[in-house]
């Protein structure tokens, strides 16, 4: 219960200080509306067909590029954890992949895909990809090398020791990693539809009803939308750790 009310304290005094400075002058109230504006454009937005058609699509996008960055990234990091010669064949490409922006493949996946959601669903699979794959590879690199003998002396092969030692000191870091992987696909989604536009999603029902309107307050309410998934995301992914990884629960409630 403190560590909940450090937490509301936090936020708190974080919209005390928006709403203070708004309301100072500062900056016209139209450029930055204070949180009480933005709250009530929020409530007003949610209340909508349009909004909630938008949110959908955009929800729906960000989940799905999370499952096939998953389903992608774990056999991958699986693999090239465990066979050396395939880690170092394969290793140059990874290093000049990663570093590439997801956003920058937008021109050759909108061509090659054509289709809007599945571009910016691909472009969100690459971002998410990345975390998990090398945390995976890392956990498997740092599994203790006595559990791992001990293991084949009692005559258990490759796929065994990977099933039963390696395995359970690769979870914990591979949720860790899809925390960071679902908050880099929500920011690529978002980045994606507020940039180059589509048919539906939350980007692009702000830059429709916020930005080319002026109304800062939409846009503003957007963002704020934007964190909360981000932040129920990675508590959820949080809370799935400390229940069922009993060994390694990672941070405290």
């Amino acid at each position: 219960m403190r560590r909940f009310l450090r937490r509301l304290a936090g936020v708190a005094a974080l919209l005390l200080a928006w709403e203070g400075f708004s309301r100072s002058g500062v900056i016209t109230r139209e450029y930055f509306p204070p949180p009480s504006e933005v709250a009530v454009a929020l409530v007003r937005m949610l209340g909508e067909r349009e909004f909630l058609l938008d949110l959908v699509a955009t929800l729906l996008a960000w989940l799905i590029a999370v499952g096939v960055a998953v389903l992608v990234a774990v056999p991958a990091g699986l693999v090239l954890g465990s066979i050396p010669v395939v880690r170092t064949a394969v290793g140059a490409v990874i290093e000049f992949l990663r570093p590439i922006p997801a956003i920058m493949w937008w021109p050759l996946f909108s061509i090659v895909l054509v289709d809007g959601p599945r571009t910016k669903i691909t472009l969100a699979v690459y971002a998410a990809v990345w975390p998990i794959l090398l945390n995976i590879v890392y956990a498997l690199g740092e599994v203790d090398r006595g559990y791992v003998e001990t293991a084949r002396s009692f005559g258990l092969g490759r796929l065994s020791v990977l099933l039963w030692v390696k395995l359970p000191d690769v979870v914990p870091f591979a949720i860790t990693s899809l925390r960071i992987a679902a908050t880099f696909a929500l920011l690529v989604v978002f980045s994606t539809e507020l940039v180059f536009g589509g048919d539906r999603g939350i980007g692009i029902y702000l830059i429709r009803y916020g930005e080319e309107s002026g109304r800062l307050d939409i846009v503003l309410a957007g963002a704020v939308l934007a964190g909360v998934l981000g932040y129920l995301s990675n508590s959820a992914f949080a809370a799935l750790q400390r229940k069922f990884v009993v060994w390694a629960p990672g941070e405290p409630r």
